[in-house]
């Protein structure tokens, strides 16, 4: 059997009518993702921003680690960045040495100094454009490790990585994340809903055609959702294979870990 006529609704879809002539299967409404949440570095936890069941975006701050020392050192590396006197005053030197280079090679050819004494102008002129670049580097280099301990400091905030809602608070304020999972989250929109389909379907069950979901009661109504992935590969032992499809939940209204039934083309 296939869905072919037009005309029923489902969640603010068109469904074909004819899909209520095809199979329907058991199924599981389940989360798109579930990601643990743990900081990229070991320290005290200062503060955690969320609850559980509480809806976050993604880029959201879930929690922070304590950073006194972190602050400490971008404040004194953005200091040494920020600093004009070395490279300035290095300037000024190599200017007045080139000027004097200059006075002594006017003196030298007039016969008012020595050889040595222009040597010695020259060998400081040459000191003091090694010193400028010198400081020039300094400056990079302490620009570089502003841009090393920024990172290091942005590392103490946790951000969520999706949209989703949290499942679970793990470490309290004041305890030591140890790299171990600080939040868990879930991601509700979209939802996957995972079924075992029978082997009499496995050569007419395709990636991107439509489904009906229905969840148990008591919330019930039919959702339109779509193929996304046929297995490959069938257990012999139930004689089923999976298949998993994709069902849009703008605004969270659905919850997830939901029984429902699937009606799949047959």
């Amino acid at each position: 059997m296939l869905w072919l006529a037009a005309g029923v609704a489902l969640s603010g879809a068109v469904v074909p009518a004819s899909l209520a002539h095809g199979a329907t299967l058991d199924c599981l409404i389940e989360p798109h993702m579930v990601v643990s949440v743990a900081a990229a570095v070991e320290g005290l936890v200062e503060r955690v921003e969320v609850e559980r069941g509480d809806l976050v975006r993604k880029g959201q701050v879930l929690a922070t680690l304590e950073s006194s020392v972190e602050r400490a050192t971008v404040a004194v590396v953005r200091t040494r960045a920020e600093m004009e006197s070395p490279v300035k005053s290095g300037e000024v030197r190599l200017e007045y040495s080139k000027r004097k280079v200059e006075s002594n090679e006017d003196l030298l050819r007039q016969g008012g100094i020595s050889i040595r004494e222009v040597d010695e102008a020259r060998a400081q002129r040459d000191l003091n454009e090694i010193a400028l670049v010198e400081a020039k580097e300094n400056t990079q280099l302490a620009r570089l490790e502003l841009t090393r301990s920024e990172a290091a400091l942005a590392l103490r905030t946790i951000y969520s990585p999706i949209d989703g809602v949290v499942t679970e608070r793990l470490i309290q304020p004041m305890e030591m994340t140890k790299q171990t999972p600080i939040l868990k989250l879930a991601q509700l929109d979209p939802l996957r809903v995972e079924v075992f389909a029978p082997i009499a379907l496995l050569n007419k069950v395709a990636v991107g055609m439509a489904a009906q979901v229905m969840p148990e009661a008591p919330v019930g109504g039919n959702h339109a959702a779509r193929v996304t992935v046929v297995d490959r590969v069938v257990d012999a032992a139930s004689g089923t294979f999976g298949v998993r499809l994709h069902l849009s939940n703008p605004g969270n209204k659905l919850p997830a870990g939901l029984k429902c039934r699937v009606r799949l083309p047959e």
